[in-house]
């Protein structure tokens, strides 16, 4: 198994990238959203990987994330969702985005995503209801690095407007749906987004 690979990337392309490590060059599957954050080519970098082996098939998944990796796992989990199929909806969701739209049972977000109709929507959420908690979900979401706050993620903005909202009364899925409701910018810190999820809430 190989848990990451950490070298020069060589090659861009829509659905794949390709990775030299010591002259060796791994071509990786991924996500639009690992292509959209890519740096340029010649670039060193770090991805997190998933070995796929079927009779036919032997494929490597990256990730730019330990948290994305694992989300990546569950949904394989799901009855009829493939690699390319969860790795469609981890183009347009995050981890935490799809955590957070599973723990509210927002099956009409997912099913927004590319090959994913309302009933594997459904079945997802019935099948990843008891593997994904509120709790969790905002320990990760917490534990980012020291750069990440320093920049003001929306990520970390988000996991703080809905434990601040679920501390003053709110159950977690209307402080989850309120916050989902807020139109976000780049810029957005805590507070602000705390203070507009508040007005979803009246």
């Amino acid at each position: 198994m190989i848990a990451y690979l950490k070298g020069c990337l060589e090659e861009i392309a829509d659905d794949y990238i390709i990775v030299d490590v010591n002259n060796i060059g791994y071509q990786v599957k991924v996500s639009l959203r690992v292509i959209e954050a890519l740096p340029a080519v010649g670039e060193q970098i770090k991805i997190y990987t998933y070995t796929y082996v079927r009779e036919d098939m032997v494929a490597l998944y990256g990730f730019q994330s330990k948290e994305d990796l694992k989300m990546f796992l569950l949904l394989l989990g799901v009855n009829g969702v493939g690699p390319k199929g969860a790795l469609g909806i981890l183009s347009v969701f995050s981890a935490y985005e799809l955590q957070l739209a599973i723990i509210s049972q927002d099956a009409k977000t997912i099913s927004k995503a590319p090959g994913i109709g309302s009933k594997t929507a459904q079945r997802m959420l019935l099948e990843l209801k008891d593997k994904v908690s509120l709790e969790d979900t905002l320990s990760e979401m917490a534990a980012v690095t020291e750069e990440e706050v320093s920049a003001g993620t929306l990520e970390q903005s988000k996991a703080d407007a809905v434990a601040a909202l679920t501390a003053l009364g709110y159950s977690a899925s209307e402080s989850l749906k309120a916050v989902k409701a807020v139109e976000l910018t780049e810029d957005m810190d805590s507070e602000q987004l705390l203070k507009a999820a508040l007005k979803h809430m009246f």
